[in-house]
């Protein structure tokens, strides 16, 4: 009778110690579910003149889970091969291609093609939209995949490049709070003119073709800058620029 109890407190100490790892596994994802969150609804203030940053298979095979703090496809890439590389989004309302400045915004340039490459911005929508100003996407939270890996990929912190490169219509720039070097994800497209940007804001990359997308995104119905249909990002894809 007492070797039985002994070892129904081990069976029973055991299934304590799974609960517990199971416990804290879960509030790890919920806090960075909500770190994401704080982070979106802090930028989310709408500031008609000014982009906010919010929170939250192609050429190559990728994975079908983002692995969290691993090396990217363009990580350590010269300037020379990061600006060989055009990205199109294919979104449900067309495609939008860009190639990259990476001699104006090497990092926003590297980050922007690995989020592309690594499929993070597939299935993402542009959730902000000013009127005759901008579109804006990259709120990994509003992708279908969502999880603690796309979390985790939002809190990741790019140094401010504002250059020489002018807020003008076509020009693709990385959206931020007011906190500099804040910039993670979120990304935007001019379909006006962005003056009052220059010099503050890293502009990256240039719409080459599909600029008449971006305009049907930005004219599309919407209550105040939330679109009442969000476009959709099916799939982002990373190619060497066509001559």
């Amino acid at each position: 009778m007492q070797e039985r109890t002994l070892s129904g407190n081990v069976f029973q100490r055991k299934v304590q110690a799974q609960s517990f790892a199971l416990c804290i596994r879960n509030l790890i994802f919920a806090v960075a579910c909500i770190t994401a969150f704080v982070f979106s609804a802090g930028a989310q203030e709408p500031k008609s003149t000014e982009p906010q940053a919010e929170t939250a298979k192609k050429a190559n095979a990728r994975p079908a889970e983002i692995t969290v703090n691993a090396p990217e496809p363009f990580d350590g890439a010269s300037v020379e091969k990061l600006a060989a590389q055009c990205v199109t989004l294919e979104t449900e309302a067309g495609a939008i291609e860009i190639e990259m400045i990476p001699e104006a915004a090497p990092e926003s340039v590297r980050n922007f093609l690995n989020l592309a490459a690594t499929g993070a911005l597939d299935t993402t929508t542009f959730s902000r939209v000013v009127k005759d100003f901008v579109i804006q996407g990259g709120n990994l939270s509003t992708s279908e995949k969502w999880g603690f890996a796309l979390a985790k990929r939002m809190t990741r912190k790019l140094p401010d490049e504002p250059g020489l490169v002018k807020h003008v219509r076509g020009i693709v720039s990385m959206a931020r709070p007011e906190e500099a070097n804040s910039a993670t994800t979120n990304f935007f497209i001019l379909v006006g003119d962005g003056h009052h940007l220059d010099g503050r804001f890293s502009a990256f990359g240039r719409v080459t073709k599909g600029i008449e997308v971006a305009d049907a995104i930005n004219h599309a119905a919407a209550e105040g800058e939330k679109p009442a249909k969000p476009v959709r990002i099916n799939r982002a894809l990373v190619a060497q620029c066509r001559k």
